[in-house]
């Protein structure tokens, strides 16, 4: 008769199989009016995943912020300082990129991509764009004026941020539905699952 596996390993007592965790999705959002759907975005992902957010001042302007799933937090540049106090402190733009599996900026202004595409880091979201892993996955949705998509400079900026190997989820000249951001998130994941430990 056969003996069952051992549940446990000895000394730190894991399952030798233990149920994979949920990804760990990082959602931020950008000053542009398309960010009236950022409460959409985070509950599409908040079922699928762990999820967090980010957003920036300009985008508080257009979220309401009680209308976000109660599981997930949300963060601002007031918390990057807040967390901060002194030499050996964590930095929160350092420990949400090291939480996150990947990263979906929906939307993201011409402003902020401009910022990326120039290596810029002025806020919490843009820190934690410059200190990213990009072996990890990034998409991004842009929400701008027409007039803004069709300048010559975001184009420039898109073909900047593409050499990373960052993900353009498309829109018809406005950011793409939260749920299109979802279904292309989710059918990446379930292609090329990521190493969840």
């Amino acid at each position: 008769m056969a003996h069952p596996a051992p549940q446990y390993v000895q000394r730190g007592k894991v399952p030798i199989n233990p149920a994979p965790r949920k990804p760990r999705i990082l959602l931020a959002a950008c000053g542009s009016v398309a960010a009236i759907k950022f409460a959409k975005i985070c509950e599409c992902f908040s079922d699928r995943a762990e999820v967090k957010a980010v957003a920036t001042l300009a985008s508080l302007r257009f979220i309401d912020i009680a209308s976000l799933p109660k599981n997930v937090d949300l963060y601002t540049d007031k918390h990057e300082w807040s967390y901060w106090g002194k030499v050996g402190d964590n930095a929160l733009h350092i420990e949400l990129h090291r939480w996150a599996d990947l990263m979906v900026i929906a939307p993201l202004s011409a402003n902020t991509l401009a910022k990326i595409a120039g290596g810029i880091c002025d806020n919490l979201l843009t820190c934690i764009v410059r200190a990213w892993d990009y072996s990890k996955p990034m998409f991004i949705a842009p929400g701008m004026n027409t007039l803004m998509w069709r300048n010559p400079f975001t184009k420039r900026h898109l073909m900047s941020v593409d050499e990373l190997g960052v993900s353009l989820i498309p829109g018809n000249e406005a950011m793409a539905e939260p749920s299109q951001i979802y279904s292309t998130v989710i059918l990446f994941l379930e292609s090329r699952p990521l190493p969840l430990d």
